[in-house]
């Protein structure tokens, strides 16, 4: 007994020399330990306090898709998991002793401190960043109740906007607060260099406040058929530097906010009618009274047209307006509305057709350019 007492007593103490060795001069093995556990237990805490984020937001998600309090839960998840870690930092300097001799803090205490300081820095500019979400869901509503759709595409610009705005504070503040950059100077030494990246970036400058005065002044809407210079088409997106045309063709055309700000914008979209006008001919056999018929049927089939009669102001306008070399001339016009293009072709093919098939029944003959020689045979 006396054999196996000795043994347990000899591993017992060296075991307790093991636990008791110093890595670090004041700091024994065991204070390391605790440390380990810590972080295990922090980061554990954390996911935790994650996936219970997550799960309410889950839970409103289904209740009120794309509500507030889902957006709100879900936008904090990751931030509160970075939180607990920076408070799991700090609780593990308790185990460890940062003091020498004369009892002066090392300086790897202070640098502990200052990675905590920066983690729960970063947790709360993390925690705003996400929180833009919440952010544009109110600016969603609010433009969802004005009329106009170019709102719609001023929301993304905020949202990025404000992002961008959180990140640079966010570092210009831990630079100077936390990590004790002098970030005046810095700013200062770089005035030079911004001067010349500001003439560098003098288009990218001038697209901005581009962008700007379109959102400002509302040209156009989105969806809207518009013609910029030699493009038409519906508008697809605008951004902060940039307008997307879509043409008839199929092609998608990137348009610079400033040259759509210093160019004539043709808004076809907001046209309360579509105008057509035509010159119908016909040969000069027909004389004056096939000439007063043929004016008579496009009266009638016109008139006949509901959508070229919404304006009694605007009525169809016919008239033998002249005599041509090889016709007689009549001036056809009219206003559709509503004014959609298929729907301007779709009248137009109504009424030419319904122009011929009584043309072919009064017996009126269409003219075509054509010349006729009389040749004098000297007897």
């Amino acid at each position: 007994m006396a054999g196996y007492t000795g043994v347990i007593l000899g591993i017992s103490e060296t075991i307790t020399e093991i636990v008791n060795y110093e890595l670090v001069r004041g700091n024994a093995l065991w204070r390391f330990g605790l440390v380990l556990l810590v972080v295990l237990v922090s980061m554990l805490s954390g996911r935790i306090v994650q996936f219970f984020f997550n799960g309410y937001a889950s839970r409103a998600a289904k209740k009120e898709p794309d509500g507030p309090r889902a957006l709100l839960f879900k936008a904090l998840a990751n931030p509160a998991y970075v939180a607990v870690f920076a408070a799991g930092l700090y609780f593990c300097k308790l185990p460890l002793v940062f003091h020498n001799e004369t009892g002066i803090r090392l300086a790897v205490g202070e640098t502990w401190m200052m990675v905590v300081r920066v983690t729960t820095a970063v947790a709360v500019a993390y925690a705003l960043y996400k929180l833009v979400d919440v952010a544009e869901y109110y600016l969603n509503r609010l433009v969802g109740r004005t009329e106009t759709t170019l709102d719609d595409m001023l929301v993304p610009a905020i949202r990025k906007s404000l992002r961008v705005t959180i990140a640079i504070v966010a570092i210009l503040l831990i630079s100077e607060n936390i990590l004790g950059t002098n970030v005046k100077s810095l700013l200062l030494s770089a005035g030079v260099g911004g001067i010349a990246v500001a003439l560098a970036a003098k288009d990218t400058i001038e697209n901005f406040f581009g962008g700007i005065t379109i959102f400002a002044d509302r040209p156009f809407q989105m969806g809207e058929m518009v013609k910029v210079g030699d493009h038409t088409g519906p508008i697809e997106e605008v951004g902060i530097r940039s307008t997307r045309l879509r043409t008839l063709e199929g092609h998608l055309i990137t348009i610079p906010n400033s040259v759509i700000a210093t160019s004539m914008v043709e808004n076809i979209g907001k046209r309360p009618y579509i105008r057509r006008t035509s010159n119908i001919t016909i040969t000069y056999d027909s004389g004056h009274r096939k000439a007063g018929r043929a004016v008579e049927l496009i009266k009638e089939v016109l008139a006949a047209t509901p959508e070229a009669n919404t304006d009694p102001d605007k009525p169809p306008r016919v008239y033998f307006s002249d005599f041509n070399d090889w016709s007689l001339n009549i001036y056809m016009s009219y206003w559709v509305k509503p004014a959609d293009y298929w729907v301007w072709h779709e009248v137009n093919e109504r009424v030419n057709m319904e122009i011929m098939k009584r043309f072919e029944a009064e017996g009126i003959e269409f003219a075509f350019p054509s010349q006729t020689l009389y040749v004098k045979k000297d007897n």
